[in-house]
Protein backbone atom coordinates (compact mmCIF):
# COMPACT_ATOMS: atom_id res chain seq x y z
CA UNK A 1 0.00 0.00 0.00
CA UNK A 2 2.65 2.13 -0.04
CA UNK A 3 3.56 3.20 -3.67
CA UNK A 4 6.46 1.82 -5.55
CA UNK A 5 8.51 4.77 -3.72
CA UNK A 6 9.45 2.13 -0.48
CA UNK A 7 11.82 0.20 -2.91
CA UNK A 8 13.02 3.04 -4.58
CA UNK A 9 14.33 5.15 -2.22
CA UNK A 10 16.08 2.35 -0.60
CA UNK A 11 17.90 1.45 -3.52
CA UNK A 12 18.47 4.97 -4.95
CA UNK A 13 20.88 5.03 -1.54
CA UNK A 14 23.03 2.48 -3.21
CA UNK A 15 22.26 3.97 -6.94
CA UNK A 16 22.87 6.67 -9.09
CA UNK A 17 21.56 7.69 -12.62
CA UNK A 18 22.31 6.28 -15.83
CA UNK A 19 21.56 9.47 -18.02
CA UNK A 20 25.10 10.77 -18.63
CA UNK A 21 27.92 12.25 -16.51
CA UNK A 22 26.33 15.35 -14.94
CA UNK A 23 24.29 14.88 -11.86
CA UNK A 24 20.32 15.51 -12.47
CA UNK A 25 18.38 17.34 -10.30
CA UNK A 26 16.68 14.60 -8.53
CA UNK A 27 20.02 13.52 -7.08
CA UNK A 28 21.71 14.75 -4.29
CA UNK A 29 25.33 13.34 -3.77
CA UNK A 30 26.76 11.88 -1.23
CA UNK A 31 30.89 10.74 -0.44
CA UNK A 32 31.38 7.49 0.63
CA UNK A 33 34.14 8.93 3.39
CA UNK A 34 31.76 11.45 4.80
CA UNK A 35 31.43 10.30 8.53
CA UNK A 36 27.94 11.88 8.59
CA UNK A 37 27.00 9.33 5.11
CA UNK A 38 24.09 7.85 6.52
CA UNK A 39 22.82 11.48 7.95
CA UNK A 40 23.25 12.77 3.76
CA UNK A 41 21.60 9.39 2.38
CA UNK A 42 18.15 10.23 4.79
CA UNK A 43 18.78 13.99 2.93
CA UNK A 44 18.99 12.54 -0.23
CA UNK A 45 15.90 10.57 -0.01
CA UNK A 46 13.89 13.34 1.24
CA UNK A 47 15.09 15.46 -1.66
CA UNK A 48 13.86 12.83 -3.85
CA UNK A 49 10.27 13.25 -2.19
CA UNK A 50 8.83 15.73 -4.99
CA UNK A 51 10.59 13.76 -8.19
CA UNK A 52 8.68 10.54 -6.72
CA UNK A 53 5.01 12.41 -6.69
CA UNK A 54 6.10 14.11 -10.26
CA UNK A 55 7.41 10.90 -11.73
CA UNK A 56 10.96 10.67 -13.38
CA UNK A 57 10.48 9.87 -16.82
CA UNK A 58 14.55 9.84 -17.63
CA UNK A 59 14.49 6.67 -15.62
CA UNK A 60 11.02 5.39 -16.52
CA UNK A 61 9.61 5.88 -13.08
CA UNK A 62 6.12 7.30 -13.37
CA UNK A 63 4.54 9.08 -10.13
CA UNK A 64 3.21 7.30 -7.15
CA UNK A 65 0.10 9.68 -7.23
CA UNK A 66 -1.37 7.19 -7.27
CA UNK A 67 0.33 4.05 -6.65
CA UNK A 68 -2.13 1.59 -8.35
CA UNK A 69 -2.52 -1.81 -7.47
CA UNK A 70 -4.03 -4.73 -9.01
CA UNK A 71 -6.74 -6.59 -6.71
CA UNK A 72 -6.46 -7.87 -3.21
CA UNK A 73 -8.97 -10.33 -1.42
CA UNK A 74 -9.75 -11.63 1.62
CA UNK A 75 -12.60 -13.30 4.03
CA UNK A 76 -12.98 -11.84 6.92
CA UNK A 77 -15.58 -14.51 8.30
CA UNK A 78 -15.87 -18.32 8.33
CA UNK A 79 -18.05 -20.79 7.34
CA UNK A 80 -19.50 -21.93 3.91
CA UNK A 81 -21.03 -18.80 3.84
CA UNK A 82 -18.25 -16.58 5.07
CA UNK A 83 -17.80 -13.30 4.49
CA UNK A 84 -15.92 -12.26 1.17
CA UNK A 85 -14.06 -9.26 -0.27
CA UNK A 86 -12.04 -8.48 -3.01
CA UNK A 87 -10.71 -5.31 -4.02
CA UNK A 88 -10.00 -4.40 -8.07
CA UNK A 89 -8.23 -1.54 -9.44
CA UNK A 90 -7.00 -0.02 -6.25
CA UNK A 91 -5.12 3.49 -6.36
CA UNK A 92 -3.14 4.73 -3.20
CA UNK A 93 -2.47 8.31 -2.46
CA UNK A 94 -0.10 10.00 -0.05
CA UNK A 95 2.94 7.76 -0.60
CA UNK A 96 5.13 10.41 -1.39
CA UNK A 97 4.54 12.19 1.60
CA UNK A 98 7.23 10.25 3.83
CA UNK A 99 9.75 11.36 6.37
CA UNK A 100 13.02 9.26 6.69
CA UNK A 101 13.24 8.24 10.57
CA UNK A 102 15.77 6.02 9.90
CA UNK A 103 18.27 4.30 7.78
CA UNK A 104 21.23 1.04 8.29
CA UNK A 105 23.35 0.93 5.00
CA UNK A 106 23.76 -3.13 3.79
CA UNK A 107 27.48 -4.24 5.24
CA UNK A 108 28.23 -7.65 3.53
CA UNK A 109 25.79 -9.95 3.68
CA UNK A 110 23.75 -8.26 6.17
CA UNK A 111 20.10 -6.24 4.53
CA UNK A 112 19.84 -2.73 4.30
CA UNK A 113 17.42 -1.28 6.76
CA UNK A 114 14.84 1.95 6.90
CA UNK A 115 11.92 2.99 8.10
CA UNK A 116 9.28 5.57 6.86
CA UNK A 117 6.59 6.96 7.96
CA UNK A 118 3.43 8.66 6.15
CA UNK A 119 0.90 10.90 7.93
CA UNK A 120 -1.95 9.24 5.60
CA UNK A 121 -2.69 7.40 3.17
CA UNK A 122 -5.53 7.31 1.31
CA UNK A 123 -7.12 4.22 -0.82
CA UNK A 124 -9.96 4.00 -3.33
CA UNK A 125 -10.82 0.49 -4.87
CA UNK A 126 -13.44 -1.21 -6.80
CA UNK A 127 -15.34 -3.42 -4.64
CA UNK A 128 -17.28 -6.86 -4.53
CA UNK A 129 -18.23 -8.75 -1.93
CA UNK A 130 -20.40 -12.51 -1.10
CA UNK A 131 -20.93 -14.58 2.10
CA UNK A 132 -23.35 -13.47 4.74
CA UNK A 133 -22.21 -10.63 7.14
CA UNK A 134 -23.31 -11.51 10.80
CA UNK A 135 -27.36 -12.37 9.56
CA UNK A 136 -27.48 -10.58 6.51
CA UNK A 137 -26.35 -11.47 2.81
CA UNK A 138 -24.06 -9.13 1.78
CA UNK A 139 -23.05 -9.96 -2.22
CA UNK A 140 -22.86 -6.67 -4.00
CA UNK A 141 -20.23 -4.72 -5.46
CA UNK A 142 -19.21 -1.09 -5.50
CA UNK A 143 -16.85 1.53 -4.08
CA UNK A 144 -14.23 0.79 -1.32
CA UNK A 145 -12.84 3.77 0.35
CA UNK A 146 -10.19 3.67 3.34
CA UNK A 147 -7.91 5.86 5.35
CA UNK A 148 -4.74 4.86 7.13
CA UNK A 149 -3.44 7.40 9.45
CA UNK A 150 0.01 7.17 11.29
CA UNK A 151 1.64 4.90 8.60
CA UNK A 152 4.89 3.41 9.39
CA UNK A 153 6.95 0.99 6.85
CA UNK A 154 9.82 -1.00 8.03
CA UNK A 155 11.52 -2.37 4.51
CA UNK A 156 14.54 -4.58 4.81
CA UNK A 157 16.57 -5.93 1.68
CA UNK A 158 19.77 -7.81 0.33
CA UNK A 159 21.02 -6.49 -2.67
CA UNK A 160 24.04 -8.38 -5.12
CA UNK A 161 26.60 -6.61 -7.64
CA UNK A 162 26.49 -6.78 -11.19
CA UNK A 163 29.45 -5.15 -14.03
CA UNK A 164 28.19 -3.69 -16.90
CA UNK A 165 29.35 -1.54 -19.46
CA UNK A 166 28.01 1.35 -17.72
CA UNK A 167 30.16 0.65 -14.35
CA UNK A 168 28.99 -1.50 -11.36
CA UNK A 169 24.97 -2.25 -11.22
CA UNK A 170 22.89 -3.62 -8.14
CA UNK A 171 20.08 -6.03 -8.14
CA UNK A 172 17.47 -6.29 -5.20
CA UNK A 173 18.09 -10.22 -4.64
CA UNK A 174 15.37 -10.39 -1.41
CA UNK A 175 12.74 -7.29 -0.11
CA UNK A 176 10.31 -7.77 3.14
CA UNK A 177 8.16 -5.14 3.76
CA UNK A 178 6.46 -4.96 6.90
CA UNK A 179 3.41 -2.18 7.46
CA UNK A 180 1.95 -0.45 10.74
CA UNK A 181 -1.07 1.61 10.78
CA UNK A 182 -2.58 3.63 14.26
CA UNK A 183 -5.82 4.31 12.67
CA UNK A 184 -7.52 2.71 9.79
CA UNK A 185 -11.01 3.51 8.48
CA UNK A 186 -13.19 1.80 6.02
CA UNK A 187 -15.82 2.41 4.33
CA UNK A 188 -17.98 0.49 1.06
CA UNK A 189 -20.78 2.95 -0.86
CA UNK A 190 -22.80 2.59 -4.31
CA UNK A 191 -23.68 -1.29 -3.06
CA UNK A 192 -26.51 -3.51 -2.78
CA UNK A 193 -28.04 -1.39 -5.50
CA UNK A 194 -28.03 1.45 -2.60
CA UNK A 195 -29.97 -0.48 -0.16
CA UNK A 196 -29.77 1.46 2.65
CA UNK A 197 -29.98 -0.91 4.96
CA UNK A 198 -26.82 -3.35 3.72
CA UNK A 199 -24.74 -0.56 3.03
CA UNK A 200 -25.11 0.68 6.60
CA UNK A 201 -24.64 -2.71 8.26
CA UNK A 202 -21.92 -3.33 6.25
CA UNK A 203 -19.98 -0.13 6.98
CA UNK A 204 -21.30 -0.69 10.64
CA UNK A 205 -18.74 -4.31 10.58
CA UNK A 206 -15.97 -2.14 8.89
CA UNK A 207 -15.81 0.51 11.07
CA UNK A 208 -16.15 -1.72 13.94
CA UNK A 209 -13.94 -4.21 12.91
CA UNK A 210 -11.85 -1.31 11.06
CA UNK A 211 -8.46 -3.32 13.04
CA UNK A 212 -9.08 -6.74 12.39
CA UNK A 213 -10.12 -6.32 8.97
CA UNK A 214 -6.51 -4.53 8.19
CA UNK A 215 -5.02 -7.80 10.14
CA UNK A 216 -6.47 -10.25 7.71
CA UNK A 217 -5.78 -7.85 4.59
CA UNK A 218 -1.75 -7.30 5.86
CA UNK A 219 0.35 -10.64 4.92
CA UNK A 220 -1.57 -10.69 1.17
CA UNK A 221 -0.62 -7.13 0.94
CA UNK A 222 2.65 -6.87 2.44
CA UNK A 223 3.86 -9.86 -0.18
CA UNK A 224 2.27 -8.57 -3.20
CA UNK A 225 4.25 -5.29 -2.63
CA UNK A 226 7.44 -6.58 -2.01
CA UNK A 227 7.38 -9.00 -5.19
CA UNK A 228 6.41 -5.65 -6.99
CA UNK A 229 8.82 -3.15 -5.57
CA UNK A 230 11.25 -5.65 -6.40
CA UNK A 231 10.58 -6.06 -9.75
CA UNK A 232 10.24 -2.62 -9.84
CA UNK A 233 13.86 -1.79 -8.40
CA UNK A 234 15.57 -3.95 -10.61
CA UNK A 235 13.98 -2.98 -13.86
CA UNK A 236 15.03 0.83 -12.62
CA UNK A 237 18.58 -0.40 -11.56
CA UNK A 238 19.23 -1.90 -14.75
CA UNK A 239 20.08 1.35 -15.82
CA UNK A 240 21.64 3.16 -12.67
CA UNK A 241 24.88 2.55 -11.75
CA UNK A 242 26.12 3.16 -8.75
CA UNK A 243 28.99 5.53 -9.15
CA UNK A 244 27.21 8.63 -9.71
CA UNK A 245 24.92 9.19 -6.06
CA UNK A 246 27.95 7.76 -4.11
CA UNK A 247 31.35 9.16 -4.52
CA UNK A 248 35.05 8.34 -2.80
Amino acid sequence: MLTKFVTVLCVLAWAGTAVGQEIPPYIKQCRRSDPALTDCIKEALQHLRPYLSSGIPEIKLPSVEPFVMDQLSLQLTGGPQGYRINLKNMEVFGASNFTVRSIKLADGSKPFETRLTIPRLTIHAKYTSSGVLIIIPASGSGDFDAVFEGVTADVKGLVSTNEKPTGTHLRVEKLDLNLSIKKPRLSVSKIFNNNRILTEATNLFLKENGHEVLRALQPQLQKKLSAEFTGIANQLLDNVPIRFFIVD
